[in-house]
């Protein structure tokens, strides 16, 4: 049977080993120089068949707020889709938050080695991000790539978030999109925006929406959006729809606003697009789209979401019956 481990990694040697309670489980007190001196908490949640199935290599799910796993429901639900048989196992790597999540969690640009920094009524986002989104895809990944045995490659690596940490998985997936293939973004805070000064200056430069508009498509990258219908109800562009759908609707498929102001969306960049998979149900699609009846912004709401995601990203193809 595997021993189970709670390490400390240090720079240059290996990890300190105590034992661990819960079976599958690997707990990491992990360095990250740009943040020193805190560490960040990794739990490793191993599929039940590795310790017997030693020639196997496994995909992985990356997912930000790592301390949030029981509460959206992560061992149960990977227990139930496993039983049903109606997913693929997979290593799911829950990186903890920063005591500063609001730091971190954002946007950044990667060839400028910089964080695309955007204004909320509870101070600056994102001023980490570029920090934290490089400490991800260039330490973590390899870490994990020489510590387990994983799938290699971007499609074999999912990056998930919700809320914020969501807003930094699709950066993640954006910027790296030779790491990561596929995203799951919860809730994303694409309302993040250079300028806050009026509803018109928001609309004009949400840092996400923008960041798609001067890019060009990331060949192989695949991303699914999930909303709650409920989240809220300002309606900053007054069309009826309110702003966490709109924001996400026009990162999908593009924005063109009263005024004439427009900006590209995956759409236009040549993804294809299923702007409801709750109706149109498929796998098939660059990026999707799943709406939430009655979703609101918590943890509730995204432990609906993830057995859907989790079916998108590892379902296994169903059998017709005899």
């Amino acid at each position: 049977m595997r021993a189970l481990l709670c390490g400390v990694l240090l720079v240059g040697s290996a990890p300190a080993a105590l034992a661990s309670n819960k079976t599958g489980v690997v707990q990491l007190q992990l360095d990250a120089a740009a943040f020193a001196p805190e560490k960040i908490a990794v739990t490793v949640y191993l599929p039940p068949d590795y310790d017997h199935a030693a020639a196997r290599r496994y995909p992985v799910l990356y997912a930000n707020d790592g301390q949030d796993m029981e509460a959206v429901g992560l061992p149960s639900t990977l227990a139930q889709l496993y039983r049903d048989k109606a997913i693929e196992p997979v290593i799911v790597v829950a990186i903890g938050m920063l005591a500063d999540r609001a730091s971190g969690y954002g946007l950044s640009d990667r060839a400028a080695a910089r964080s695309l920094v955007g204004g909320s009524p509870i101070g600056p986002i994102g001023t980490r991000a570029q920090d934290y989104s490089a400490w991800v895809a260039t330490a973590l990944v390899p870490y994990v790539d020489a510590h387990y045995r994983t799938r290699r490659s971007a499609r074999g690596r999912t990056m998930l978030g919700w809320s914020l940490g969501a807003l930094n998985a699709f950066n993640l997936g954006w910027q790296y999109p030779e790491v990561f293939g596929q995203v799951g973004a919860f809730s994303p805070s694409l309302w993040l925006a250079a300028d806050r000064g009026s509803a018109t200056a928001v609309q004009h430069t949400r840092l996400a929406q923008a960041m798609v508009d001067r890019a060009r498509k990331r060949a192989g990258l695949r991303m699914w959006f999930a909303v709650g219908t409920a989240e809220e109800t300002k309606d900053r562009d007054g069309d009826g729809i309110n702003d966490t759908v709109d924001d996400t609707q026009d990162l999908l498929q593009g924005y063109r606003g009263a005024d004439g102001f427009r900006l590209r969306g995956l759409k236009q960049l040549g993804y294809t697009v299923n702007m409801d998979v709750a109706k149109h149900p498929s796998r098939h699609a660059d990026a999707t789209l799943f709406l939430l009846q009655g979703g609101v912004h918590n943890q509730a709401s995204w432990k609906r979401m993830l057995p859907v995601f989790l079916r998108w990203a590892y379902g296994r193809p169903r059998r017709k019956p005899l």
